[in-house]
């Protein structure tokens, strides 16, 4: 059975979901869709997403989903290993925990209020209070980040889990733009160990050079 992904490879979203897929090791294949490549306002596309926005994945025939976290849930129940999406309730709300603990306080505040302001945005119209702030109120997550990454190698335990996806996809974006950041040792050793993985370079370790916008 092959996987159909609609997203442009530029897409956070959809790196997510590609390194999942990488490490799950399944197969794909990924149409350009969104930003410059356009696609995701034709009606062939809204029918499966009215939404229009990417991921979509389709498994073979099946019924085309979108929404990231529910994809990769369903990836996971559908394909992994009891280590990376547990069957026994309480373990797998553990991970579940975290992955939503990382989607909202990490992915959310850090794509929009940072990333944007600091790519996205012309230099002449940044708002270095604004970018200042919103790393503020993301360094108090990834103190927590921190703390957790000193007692486990990953982000729920000790073996890479779906939690781990919705979390380390952004630390890319996090560690290579312009902006200061507080000293993380367990942090940076958990990022480097990610850059190691060949799923995590493939899919995630991609220019954001297109999405860069200029004066």
């Amino acid at each position: 059975m092959t996987l159909t992904v609609w997203g442009r490879k530029t897409s956070s979203n959809v790196q997510a979901l590609m390194w999942c897929i990488g490490e799950l090791e399944l197969n794909y294949q990924r149409h350009e869709i969104g930003h410059i490549h356009g696609g995701n306002d034709t009606p062939e596309f809204l029918d499966m997403n009215p939404n229009g926005t990417v991921p979509v994945l389709r498994d073979g025939d099946g019924l085309a989903l979108w929404e990231t976290g529910a994809i990769l849930r369903y990836l996971a129940a559908r394909y992994a290993t009891d280590s990376f999406w547990p069957a026994d309730p309480t373990d797998r709300a553990e991970v579940d925990k975290w992955a939503e603990w990382a989607k909202i306080n990490i992915t959310l505040g850090f794509t929009g209020p940072v990333f944007w302001r600091v790519v996205r945005t012309p230099p002449s119209k940044r708002d270095p209070q604004a970018i200042a702030g919103a790393l503020a109120k993301l360094e108090r997550f990834l103190a927590i980040a921190e703390m957790q990454l000193t007692r486990h190698p990953f982000l729920a335990g000790d073996a890479l889990t779906l939690a781990d996806i919705q979390f380390g996809h952004v630390l890319y974006r996090y560690f290579d733009i312009d902006i200061a950041r507080p000293p993380l040792p367990a942090l940076e050793r958990y990022y480097r160990a990610l850059t190691q993985r060949p799923a995590f370079a493939e899919h995630v370790m991609v220019s954001y050079e297109p999405l860069r916008v200029t004066d």
